[in-house]
């Protein structure tokens, strides 16, 4: 099945239509939240964010009321997170490799190669690995993960300048990567030229050639609309990546035990919703994208990981990471290094 950027809309306008279409509960809720994300209101994390925020102000007799503010409403991922930590934002969700920048280990996911398909990405996630980054998060002292993390899905690479077959191809690719070291690393291992940008730049440096091309999951590239600016799309899935729905610990405390159970339930049910629509999604784009005017070429990941191998970049993150953690990654993924 083919989700078109129209069946988004209009399911988003849908799922948004019970915050503003009012309810028969007291106007002014005991407790109001914020939500904030990166990604505009047609992808699925919102989509699954504004049905969750109804269902839970539904649930809770309008006692809680979370408002959903996508695209960078808020600001960017490092503005945000700012926020959150300061208790200026009540939620968010954020790519771990950003997170990254706050708690290193957070990061590990994103290992170049390391997946190679959902069923090890979600028995890693669900399982120890994912309840190991969750208590570093907590280890922080001000925010908090939830228990089901969301998906983005595989990031692909997409550039103005040559369709990418083999690590050669990137070589000299100004590509922009969002601000997290992993991005940084994978990508001039493998010879290009990695440009960190926050996500609400991406389109404009584009379109203006500041960067030659980006990367990020079909999902993105079709509701961010950058097949407008870019040319050829290779299908690389060079890393797996999801969002950590995180909260501010303190803040989250103050809501009472029943109404903090419905709020974890229903983040973790949306999670588990959002994950299937989001795969059905980047399944069913590479049509859409070459109706669109794109070049899409699939790649064979071997040549990728032993040019990985080669430039020492598993053993320097292995290393990085430490032994607990590296150890916890190939109990899913198999031996990297």
């Amino acid at each position: 099945m083919t989700f078109t950027r129209r069946d988004f809309i209009k399911h988003a306008g849908m799922a948004a239509l019970p915050l503003v279409a009012g309810t028969t509960f007291a106007q002014s809720a005991e407790f109001n939240m914020k939500f904030g994300s990166n990604l505009p209101a047609t992808h699925p994390l919102n989509i699954h964010a504004y049905k969750m925020a109804s269902k839970i102000k539904l649930e809770t007799k309008g006692r809680v009321d979370i408002q959903v503010f996508p695209y960078n409403q808020l600001g960017n991922d490092t503005d945000m997170l700012s926020q959150l930590r300061s208790g200026a934002l009540d939620f968010m969700t954020l790519s771990p490799l950003i997170l990254g920048s706050l708690v290193p280990q957070a990061q590990i996911n994103g290992v170049g190669f390391a997946f190679k398909d959902y069923k090890q990405v979600w028995a890693a996630m669900d399982g120890e690995l994912g309840a190991y980054v969750r208590r570093q998060i907590a280890n922080t002292g001000t925010i908090f993960a939830f228990d089901k993390i969301w998906d983005n899905g595989y990031r692909e690479v997409t550039n103005s300048v040559r369709p990418i077959y083999k690590p050669d191809d990137l070589k000299g690719i100004k590509l922009r990567t969002p601000p997290g070291p992993m991005w940084v690393s994978l990508f001039k291992a493998l010879g290009a030229a990695p440009t960190p940008l926050n996500f609400a730049e991406v389109y404009s440096a584009l379109q203006s050639k500041v960067v030659d091309g980006q990367e990020n999951p079909l999902a993105i590239i079709y509701t961010a609309k950058l097949y407008e600016v870019q040319k050829y799309c290779s299908m690389t899935n060079h890393m797996w990546d999801g969002y950590w729905f995180m909260g501010n610990k303190k803040l989250f405390e103050q809501l009472p035990p029943d109404l903090q159970a419905i709020v974890t339930r229903n983040v973790a049910e949306s999670a588990i919703l959002q994950r299937a629509d989001v795969r059905k999604m980047n399944d069913g784009l590479q049509a859409d994208l070459k109706a669109k005017g794109m070049a899409v070429n699939d790649t064979n990941p071997d040549p990728f990981r032993e040019k990985l191998r080669q430039a020492g970049f598993y053993s320097d993150w292995k290393a990085k990471f430490g032994d607990e953690a590296w150890s916890l990654l190939e109990k899913y993924t198999g031996k990297l290094a």
